[in-house]
């Protein structure tokens, strides 16, 4: 046995592939479903990305990788506009939650403001001036 330093895509696909395997044993069939990546852009009148949300929903979850809003369009309400879209499509994919991290020098005071819960906190990260913050959403769904 040997133990390698070393980073290459195939590898990290590989113990990825494992891990996933290992989780959906462990799962009931009912959380098994595909994974599905969402993402909202905003485009100026050129067609420019000017702001953005991604994420990923599996587990009966929406996991919100990033939010960004450029600059010269911030405080116009697109932020709040992004995040309401990934909300309806986690509720049309029947989500129970909606998770993210943030930190504390981007905006955690925005997710709170929409109803998002501070469930964890790291100090001190990635320096000592800053935390990271781990925030959540519960949905209620209507079933039809």
């Amino acid at each position: 046995m040997q133990i390698i330093q070393q980073w290459n895509q195939e590898d990290s696909d590989y113990i990825r592939k494992k891990v996933i395997e290992h989780n959906l044993a462990k799962l009931p069939d009912e959380v098994k479903h595909p994974m599905k990546n969402i993402s909202f852009m905003l485009r100026n009148e050129n067609g420019e990305i000017v702001g953005g949300i991604t994420g990923i929903i599996f587990w009966h979850h929406l996991h919100i990788d990033f939010l960004w809003v450029d600059e010269s369009v911030r405080g116009e309400g697109y932020g709040e506009k992004l995040l309401g879209h990934m909300e309806k499509i986690a509720r049309e994919n029947k989500c129970r939650l909606i998770q993210l991290d943030t930190f504390s020098f981007q905006a955690p005071d925005f997710y709170q403001k929409y109803g998002y819960q501070i469930i964890g906190i790291i100090e001190e990260h990635p320096t000592k001036d800053f935390q990271q913050y781990y925030l959540e959403k519960r949905l209620v769904y209507v079933q039809k």
